[in-house]
């Protein structure tokens, strides 16, 4: 349990980080980049520790996450332009 609050803890502050690193106006409030910084967070914490990249409470997590969270982002920008 205390993983998951962890993870949605990063993922907050992974998100705002992502959103000030990524160029251009996204538009969305900082509610949606919270999620998706939260949801860039799980997927990149998971999948990472799933591939052997590293263990779960890295810090290496913590840049996998704000690099999903980007990820996220760049996806969510192309999609809401179409």
């Amino acid at each position: 349990m205390l993983s998951i609050l962890g993870t949605l803890f990063i993922g907050l502050i992974a998100g705002f980080i992502a959103r000030a690193l990524k160029p251009g106006d996204d538009g969305m409030g900082w509610i949606m980049t919270a999620i998706l910084g939260v949801a860039g967070a799980f997927v990149a914490g998971y999948l990472g520790a799933a591939l052997g990249f590293y263990r779960q409470g890295e810090p290496v997590g913590f840049m996998a996450s704000v690099i999903g969270a980007i990820l996220l982002l760049v996806v969510y920008g192309f999609f809401k332009k179409k």
